[in-house]
Order: C-alpha cells, then structure tokens, then sequence
C-alpha cells in the first residue's frame, strides 16, 4: 500500500447556500479499507457521491489512478472500475437474486444490439455463461446460494444488503464505495459482513471506502480512518490515533477517553 489509488484534492460541494463539504482532501492507499466517520450531516454521503459520480463538486479535483475523473459521468467511473453500494437499498425488488447481480455485469458485455438478438447463432450465449459463472463465484464467495433465484424483495434486510454487496462486486472494481454497509444490522450480521468486507478487500484485492458508524468495526478492520465534521476534515490517520485524538473524542464522539476505547472494543 504505497501508491494511492484515489486522490481527492480540495473538494467543495455546496447546495444553494448550505455547505456540504469544504476543502476536503485525502489519499486512498491502494489495497486499504479507508473509513469516513462523523455524524450526521457531516458529508460522508456527499463525498461518495463526488467519487462515483453522483454529485459534481463546485470546486476541486478527483483523480482515481492518476486520472482526472472529476467531471466524468457515473457510467464511465464504473467503467473505470469504480463500485458502489448505497446507504438506501437499491435493488430491484421484484427480480432474483441472480438478476440483480448480473446488472452488475452490465457495462462489461460486448454484445450489441445487432449481435444479441442473433443469441444462438453469436458470442452472445458465450459471453453470458461467462458472466454467470463470475457471478455464481460471487454468490458462493457471499454465501447467498441458497436465495440465488429467491426474489429480492422478499429477502431479509441483512441479505439483501449481501446482494447489493454482490451486485458492487460483479462490475469487478478496483475501488468500492460501501455507504454504511451494515446499518441496522444485528450483531451476528454485522460480524458477517466485516468479515466479508475483510475477504474481497485481502482476497479479490479491492480497494475499500467505507461510511460506518460502529467504531469497534471501524477499529477492528479498517487501515485508515478520515473523520468528517459539518463537511470539513477534522482528521484522517491510523484508526487507535485518530480515535485518541482529543478534538476526536470530545468534539464529534463526546466521549472521555476510557469510554471511546470501550465504545470501539
């Protein structure tokens, strides 16, 4: 973890005249799981945003792999190998399991609208068999075999969070956005999707930005932690310094030392 994958120089985002994010600027480490923390409000969402595309800054630069991607659309980051899960659900809730992910598979098909219609007679069957084995790979990976043709709308909330995270995975990233990954998960859950998270970032070599709220997960898998506070960088670090640093503490967790240390063990 030499090089940075991401660059994010003085970004700015604003909405009318409230200020979502202010002069912001950080490194990703290549190979990293990189936390944002802060409260609400504070502009972690917004900054996903202005990575993938979503929201354009007013003013700065975003480079992913020494490229400008600033101005870029959504589709063409994806291309680039940008994923993203959303705080939200985004999944299509009447389609399978399996569906849902081969969306994710979407910009790397090179069949076209003259070539796939003639399915049986073209690569077009070819090139799909080999999008589904991808992502049988992926479903297995996730241990969501046994709903893979289920209908994702009637998932539970933790496994349909694991479909969104399949989904991320199948546009085959170099770097994925997880905003907030495991809200309003239970314990068991949670410890399940850290684990994941920890698994394709050392296995599949993906690079990770993550929103998260629960510090023990933030201490326990990340590499580095930024902390955003009403749209401004308060600090970024290693997670034990970041969460010892006193504005830290008392500013954004209101917490007294021994406290914070039990809050993230």
């Amino acid at each position: 973890m030499t090089d940075s994958i991401l660059k994010v120089d003085n970004i700015s985002l604003a909405f009318g005249g409230v200020k979502a994010l202010t002069d912001v600027s950080f490194e990703v480490p290549r190979g990293a799981v990189f936390s944002i923390i802060g409260p609400n409000g504070a502009g972690k969402t917004s900054m996903l945003n202005c990575i993938s595309g979503r929201y354009r800054p007013n003013s700065g630069r975003i480079q992913f792999n020494d490229r400008d991607v600033t101005h870029l659309r959504p589709n063409d980051r994806a291309d680039m190998g940008i994923g993203r899960t959303f705080q939200n659900l985004a999944l299509f809730g009447h389609m399978s399991v399996l569906d849902n992910i081969m969306v994710g598979r979407h910009h790397l098909m090179k069949n076209n609208w003259l070539t796939g219609p003639l399915y049986w007679a073209s690569p077009a069957q070819k090139e799909e068999l080999a999008h589904r084995r991808e992502v049988e790979e992926i479903i297995d990976f996730l241990d969501i075999t046994h709903v893979r043709k289920a209908v994702a709308g009637t998932l539970s909330y933790g496994l349909r969070k694991r479909v969104e995270l399949a989904r991320a995975m199948a546009l085959k990233p170099k770097l994925i956005l997880l905003d907030e990954p495991m809200a309003g998960m239970n314990l068991e859950e949670k410890e399940d999707m850290a684990r994941y998270i920890l698994d394709l970032n050392e296995e599949f070599g993906i690079t990770v930005v993550m929103i998260e709220h629960d510090m023990g997960v933030v201490m326990d898998i990340s590499h580095e932690v930024m902390v955003l506070d009403f749209g401004k960088k308060l600090i970024s670090g290693l997670p034990l310094d970041v969460m010892n640093d006193e504005h830290v503490k008392r500013a954004y967790l209101g917490l007294e030392e021994d406290e914070v240390m039990q809050e993230a063990g």
